[in-house]
């Protein structure tokens, strides 16, 4: 059964940086896109960050774009979201996702199939 587990969430300082970390259950992981969201208390969950089955294509929400970087190793079966620069705004709930169909990330919501449970990210001013 798929299973995504997400770890690296906390409480930081504006301005501070975190590292958010997901691990895929199964094999099949380093066939397709991989994707980050978050949701914040009474907002629709948006998008972050996606990346390629291969990693060598990205995509950004202008919200973020010069601050994260995501990434993945499909050695691993592990995908990255590096977060500099943090403020306030940046405070939600982050979720990976796993495309189930296509290599390539989109930016809906309804694009991934999978998805983990959360972690929790605070910024504070």
């Amino acid at each position: 059964q798929e299973q995504l587990v997400e770890s690296g969430g906390g409480l930081v300082q504006a301005g501070g940086s975190l590292r958010l970390s997901c691990v895929d259950s199964d094999d099949a992981f380093s066939a397709y896109a991989m994707g980050w969201f978050r949701q914040a208390p009474g907002r629709d969950r948006e998008f972050v960050a996606g990346v390629s089955w291969d990693g060598d294509y990205t995509v950004y929400s202008d919200s973020v774009k010069g601050r994260f970087t995501i990434s993945r190793v499909n050695a691993k079966k592990t995908v990255y979201l590096q977060m500099n620069s943090l403020k306030p705004e940046d405070t939600a709930v982050y979720y990976c996702a796993r495309d189930g169909q296509r290599g390539i990330p989109g930016t809906l919501v309804t694009t991934y199939q999978y998805w983990g449970q959360g972690t929790q990210v605070t910024v504070s001013s």
